[in-house]
């Protein structure tokens, strides 16, 4: 390749925007908050985040089979007591969550319940927009609290990115930051720097890094400074992709063939501490018996085969796996076999590590705010759970006030 690249031509063949995406900024990060950096970096804790996309119905994923009230509410939707898989002997899980049932049968499940934030709001993007920023509406959202917690990280060696986003649709804004990139794939397969008739792309970017840049040139700058990290991750991700043999047990579902990425990923020793998924269609407005039970049985069965992967690799005790939405449905169903936006839902984490059971009781069915159930459980205080116990940062400032952690970890029980 010839030295004289030129900045038209490095836009041009996409070097530039290649170089970038593939990357986080390499910058000096704010006070460091987290002790996680005295640990070997092979052995850091890491999160991966499932987000049930469209808000679940929480009443018919822990079901309180002998409850009056809930019998009432729901004639046509209810799910009876001999149908469900127990967790006690008043609730127990939709019958198509044979995953997170034998999850809990082997100490590897735990059921937040009642998670919410004052005061609720029933749409979509507003109520997502306050889980991923921990903000309101009137407040600033510039980042979200993955983003945040990945800047108070201390600055690394390695080229690895810090978090990963594995699918199609819009990188989630929980994951947002003012100075690190988080690449978002579809698969190990997209994630490499290809060749094309006009141009090798490796051998391009790499002669880049090797020529001296005019002190005037910011963007070249920037492109060499980016560009050995860029190389070695996509390198690192296609070897991974490689050598790993793949896991055989997993469902042919798109849920499943991420985590089995994800899986891969963490095996290689790659030094990512978040991998964030999304399952979509839980806005179950209609219809909802046979697309509801589809769904649990998706994130149920890709669950439980991601954490026997893991176990399997010697994995499982530093991975938890956190699954939630960004609300549950009303009590009532509606005139349409489905159920309408609600406020207060369970929270699921999975792991090794973690106090199996039930953390919290379902909230009243009889003390409603408008025909929906109170939350609890303040989803911060989740999420504090999950900074300063699982991934050894102070929360406060990430989540913007000072939110008392959960007991998820420590003595397991039943």
């Amino acid at each position: 390749m010839n030295s004289t690249f030129t900045r038209r031509k490095l836009l041009r063949t996409g070097i530039a925007s290649s170089a970038a995406l593939s990357l986080h900024h390499d910058v000096v990060c704010p006070a460091v908050l987290c002790n996680a950096a005295e640990q070997s970096k092979a052995d850091q804790n890491i999160l991966v985040v499932i987000e049930l996309a469209g808000g679940n119905d929480g009443l018919n994923t822990i079901i309180p089979h002998s409850d009056d009230e809930y019998r009432k509410a729901r004639p046509n939707l209810r799910i009876d007591r001999q149908q469900c898989l127990a967790i006690n002997s008043d609730r127990g899980f939709h019958p198509a969550l044979t995953g997170f049932a034998s999850l809990l049968e082997k100490g590897m499940l735990s059921i937040v319940h009642g998670v919410g934030y004052p005061p609720p709001n029933r749409s979509h993007f507003e109520s997502m927009d306050i889980w991923h920023s921990c903000q309101r509406k009137d407040q600033s959202r510039i980042d979200g609290w993955v983003g945040r917690f990945l800047e108070s990280l201390p600055r690394q060696g390695s080229n690895d990115p810090p978090a990963l986003h594995l699918g199609r649709e819009q990188q989630p804004f929980a994951l947002m930051s003012r100075e690190i990139r988080v690449p978002s794939i579809q698969s190990l397969q997209q994630f490499r720097l290809r060749s094309n008739q006009s141009v090798n792309l490796s051998d391009a970017i790499e002669s880049i890094a090797a020529t001296p840049a005019p002190a005037d040139n910011d963007l070249l700058r920037f492109i060499q400074s980016s560009t050995s990290s860029a190389i070695s991750t996509s390198k690192r991700m296609e070897e991974t992709r490689k050598q790993i043999p793949e896991n055989s047990t997993y469902p042919k579902t798109p849920l499943a063939e991420k985590l089995r990425t994800v899986a891969s990923l963490i095996a290689s020793k790659l030094q990512t501490r978040v991998y964030y998924v999304r399952l979509d269609g839980f806005d179950t407005h209609a219809n909802q018996p046979d697309a509801h039970a589809a769904l649990l049985r998706e994130v149920g069965d890709a669950t439980e085969a991601f954490i026997n992967d893991l176990q399997g690799r010697g994995e499982a005790d530093r991975v938890l796996v956190m699954c939630f939405s960004e609300f549950g449905r009303r009590v009532a169903e509606n005139a349409s076999d489905g159920t309408d936006h609600g406020t207060a839902a369970p929270v699921f984490f999975a792991g090794g590590k973690i106090r199996v059971g039930e953390i919290g009781e379902i909230p009243s069915l009889t003390d409603l705010d408008q025909g929906d159930l109170k939350h609890h459980t303040d989803f911060r205080s989740v999420y504090a759970t999950v900074l300063q116990d699982w991934l050894e940062c102070e929360s406060e400032a990430i989540l913007n006030g000072n939110f008392s952690p959960l007991e998820l970890f420590g003595t397991k029980t039943s």
